[in-house]
C-alpha cells in the first residue's frame, strides 16, 4: 500500500508564506505570477493575495500519456521572459519581466521542463541568450519538491522536500481531498 501524506490548508498557507519569504530574501520580485492549471492555480493565487502581484494561468497538460498542451494566447510570456519587447527611451533595451512560475508538486520535472523548451522554441530559440533567462528573471516555485525529479536544481523555491526514489508517496493536498462523486 502506498503512503500518502495530506496537507491541510494551513500547510498550503505556511508554505506560501514561506514561497514569499524566499523571494524578498533573494530581493526577488516578479512582474507577475503564473500558476500551473491546476495544482498550481491555487498556491498561485494565494501567492497573488499575499503580494499583491498580478497572477496569471498557464495551461500545461501533461498527464495520462497527453503529449502536451499550451494555451497559446500565453505565448507573450516567452516574450516576456526573453525580453523581446524594447524599452522605449533612455532606458532603451530589452525590458526582461520577472515570472514567477507555480505549480503544486514538481513531481517528475516534466511540466517545467516542457515550460522551457517550449519558451525557447516560440521565441529566437537559438538565441544563447536563454541561458540567462530561467533561474535569473524566470523562476519556480513549488510546494513540494520530488529530489528525484530531473529538475529539482532549477526550482528556485519550494518549501517541502520529499524523494519518491526513497519511499513512494502519494500528496494530497486540500483541494483534492474532497472525497468521491
Amino acid at each position: 500500500m502506498i503512503k500518502k501524506h495530506y496537507y491541510t490548508w494551513q500547510d498550503v498557507e505556511r508554505m506560501c508564506v514561506s514561497i514569499v519569504n524566499q523571494m524578498y530574501k533573494d530581493n526577488w520580485r516578479p512582474d507577475y505570477i503564473v500558476g500551473i492549471t491546476r495544482g498550481g492555480n491555487i498556491p498561485a493565487t494565494i501567492i497573488s493575495n499575499m503580494t499583491g502581484i498580478r497572477c496569471e494561468a498557464l495551461k500545461v497538460s501533461l498527464r495520462d500519456g497527453e503529449a502536451g498542451s499550451f494555451n497559446d494566447s500565453a505565448a507573450w510570456m516567452a516574450e516576456d521572459a526573453y525580453g523581446y519587447v524594447e524599452n522605449p527611451g533612455p532606458t532603451a533595451g530589452p525590458h526582461h519581466k520577472n515570472i514567477l512560475i507555480v505549480d503544486d508538486i514538481n513531481d517528475t520535472g516534466a511540466t517545467f521542463n516542457w515550460i522551457m523548451e517550449d519558451w525557447k522554441a516560440g521565441c529566437l530559440p537559438d538565441d544563447p541568450k536563454w541561458d540567462n533567462v530561467f533561474g535569473n528573471n524566470v523562476r519556480f516555485a513549488t510546494l513540494t519538491d520530488n529530489l528525484a525529479s530531473d529538475f529539482n536544481s532549477n526550482v528556485s523555491y519550494t518549501c517541502h522536500e520529499v524523494n519518491k526514489a526513497e519511499e513512494d508517496v502519494w500528496l494530497v493536498y486540500p483541494w483534492e481531498n474532497i472525497g468521491e462523486y
